[in-house]
């Protein structure tokens, strides 16, 4: 891994691929002593990923995976207020209302990035001072250590937009304690700190004021310890108790009315309960995109007893290329990021409309020389 197929070390650092400046570059990447960083670098769009973006990210890992002198992988980003919020919808949406082919090209990097880092070699730290949503979980999701600060806001809001949580959250959200990760997809409910560590989303609790000094401290531990070694002692020496956590007493709850595998009879279950905190997630549910909650909730029980990582972002593919098309969609961004009336026309508009088997046509194979696949050992091909 690390090189071309024909041979070429991938050039390691972002700046010096295009030419461009350090504040050129919407992702910058160094060698800091024996630490890879990826610093994204698109404050003004709270460093929502593009396409070149995710490209970028995935030639440095690969480039880093050989090379000695990179123990481990720093992800971190520029500007206070998001370590990334997602991928940049608006042009993907305006793909996807054309030919989509720019949409197409958007997931198939941005998913590879994301598999990528799933079997990364070494290891690999994500900081997640600030908004950290859609594609920012994504990227964060693959590291070994995952640090929440003060700041850091999680979710994963697809619903709003007429898309799914994507990014191997298919794979992730299943595998987070009873149906949290139901919960969390079906409603875009937004975490903090204490909900992400109680949750193990986030491995540990730095406070924002330290993240540089911990930075600092990451490459200058004792030479003979090993990178991971160095890091996971490195980051308990700055982590901290991050409060009560919410989630510990929600659970229960959580557990038993999203256990069903029809999204209208977990909308019944909560309507049944009563409770202010159930009729709540009713009425965000409402909210969202019904062939989105269908197809998710799929996602998501198929994504329980799914064996490979490369599967889910296959079938993953097949889901955004498809639904990227749809007008929901396309209603959703324009509702929610352009208008910004909050207030999309869905259709179909009910969970009655949307039937099984417009749902399974969304999880249907690609066409021939459409699916999706990883990045090969002989390097990136995009």
């Amino acid at each position: 891994m690390g090189r071309k197929a024909d041979g070429r070390r991938c050039v390691r650092h972002a700046v010096r691929w295009e030419g461009m400046t350090v504040n050129e570059a919407e992702v910058i990447l160094a060698i800091d002593g024996g630490m890879g960083r990826v610093t994204l670098n698109r404050p003004q769009a709270l460093n929502a990923l593009t396409t070149d973006m995710c490209l970028k990210i995935s030639r440095g890992l690969l480039d880093w995976a050989d090379d000695p002198a990179v123990e481990t992988v720093l992800i971190d980003h520029a500007g206070p207020r998001g370590f990334c919020a997602g991928g940049d919808v608006r042009k993907v949406a305006e793909s996807g209302a054309g030919d989509g082919a720019e949409a197409r090209r958007f997931f198939a990097a941005e998913y590879r990035m994301n598999e990528l880092m799933f079997r990364y070699p070494k290891p690999v730290i994500a900081a997640m001072d600030g908004v950290t949503m859609g594609g920012g979980v994504g990227l964060s999701m693959p590291a070994r250590y995952r640090i929440a600060t003060e700041h850091t806001l999680w979710a994963m809001p697809e619903g709003d937009i007429g898309l799914f949580p994507d990014v191997g959250m298919g794979w992730h959200l299943p595998r987070l304690p009873g149906e949290v990760g139901t919960w969390l997809a079906l409603t875009g409910a937004r975490l903090r700190a204490a909900d992400l560590v109680a949750l193990g989303l986030a491995t540990h609790f730095v406070e924002s004021g330290r993240l540089d000094e911990m930075k600092d401290a990451l490459n200058s531990a004792h030479p003979r310890e090993r990178g991971d070694e160095r890091m996971g002692k490195t980051i308990a020496r700055f982590a901290s108790d991050p409060g009560h956590a919410s989630i510990v007493q929600l659970q229960p709850k959580i557990d038993r009315l999203f256990a069903n595998d029809a999204v209208e009879a977990i909308l019944a279950a909560l309507e049944a309960d009563g409770s202010d905190w159930a009729l709540q997630q009713r009425d965000v549910m409402a909210r969202k995109c019904p062939t989105t909650l269908k197809a998710a909730l799929r996602l998501l029980r198929e994504g329980r007893t799914r064996a490979d990582f490369t599967e889910e972002m296959r079938t993953e593919y097949r889901l955004a290329v498809r639904m990227t098309r749809r007008q929901d969609f396309i209603a959703g961004v324009r509702a929610v990021l352009v208008d910004k009336t909050g207030a999309p026309d869905w259709s179909p508009s009910s969970l009655e409309e949307v039937d099984a088997e417009m749902v399974d046509s969304l999880f249907a194979p690609a066409p021939e020389g459409g699916e999706w696949y990883p990045i090969s050992p002989s390097g990136l091909d995009s």
